[in-house]
């Protein structure tokens, strides 16, 4: 069966919904003669819900080119397993356009369901093909907040360390990992407080959940990370990690673009908590 693009096959490999033999396979495999390849195309991503969304959004910047979209945590940027619906790319409907895909129209880096802040989207194709460029060539530069359990040993440092899919379990990834990819990350402390610090951190990179499997790879987990850190912590209901600010050339005009967006409540009063100070 054609699967459309690359990309969408990706996707299905990544999903863990490509098997070959009855096994799944790191992408790196080449299939051999008599091999039986095996895919899951139920509710695939393409065929999702279509239907009218109402995510919530702000946004940050606008022209007739691009958006910088401000996004709240527990929004899903594309459709994936197990969210087919509500996501920010059916809401971008009729604003968004560019790229292979069109179930993520629009659509150039993406932040994870309980990440929230800035991401770019394209208006059309030569843009969206455009910011890629920028993006491949680190020319889009991306910052976050986040609050990590611990003081690092250093001011500033570089996290370089390939990311993959977990071995055992596919929803998690790992530096440890048999289809591992170039991963970097760089940060900067900006607050030290009595058990935590608050870093900014910069992408080379961007792999799927990389600060978070970084920053737990040095022993020092972003506040309230479910999947890799401690959850319970200054009464966070998700991962303090926020994208604060966007900085890029515009890919028509050459005018620096560069917008920020600052913590959200939820962040904020956690901030506080981290810091001893008492609410009210």
């Amino acid at each position: 069966t054609p699967l459309g693009s690359r990309a969408r096959a990706q996707a299905l490999i990544d999903d863990g919904r490509v098997r070959v033999d009855g096994a799944v396979r790191p992408k790196r495999h080449l299939v051999a003669a008599g091999e039986a390849i095996e895919i899951d195309e139920s509710v695939a991503a393409g065929e999702a819900a279509t239907a009218p969304d109402d995510a919530p959004f702000e946004i940050a910047y606008e022209d007739k080119e691009l958006l910088v979209v401000d996004k709240p945590a527990g929004v899903v940027v594309h459709p994936a397993r197990g969210h087919w619906a509500g996501t920010l790319a059916q809401a971008l409907e009729g604003r968004a356009a560019g790229g292979e895909e069109p179930w993520r129209a629009g659509i150039v880096h993406r932040l994870d369901r309980d990440t929230s802040g800035l991401l770019v989207v394209a208006k059309n194709d030569s843009v969206h093909r455009a910011l890629k460029a920028l993006l491949a060539a680190r020319r889009l530069r991306r910052e976050y907040l986040a609050l990590v359990d611990g003081h690092p040993p250093a001011r500033t440092g570089t996290i370089d360390a390939p990311i993959g899919r977990h071995r055992r379990d596919r929803k998690l990834m790992s530096i440890d990992s048999a289809d591992a990819r170039e991963a970097r990350t760089h940060f900067e402390i900006e607050q030290l407080l009595p058990a935590a610090a608050l870093l900014r951190v910069v992408l080379d990179t961007g792999r799927t959940h990389q600060i978070r499997v970084h920053l737990a790879a040095i022993d020092h987990p972003v506040c309230g990370d479910r999947q890799y850190g401690t959850r319970d912590c200054y009464g966070l209901t998700r991962q303090f990690l926020h994208a604060t600010r966007l900085a890029f050339p515009h890919p028509i005009t050459g005018t620096e673009i560069d917008v920020t967006s600052p913590l959200p409540a939820d962040l904020r009063t956690a901030l506080d908590a981290a810091a001893g100070v008492e609410p009210g």
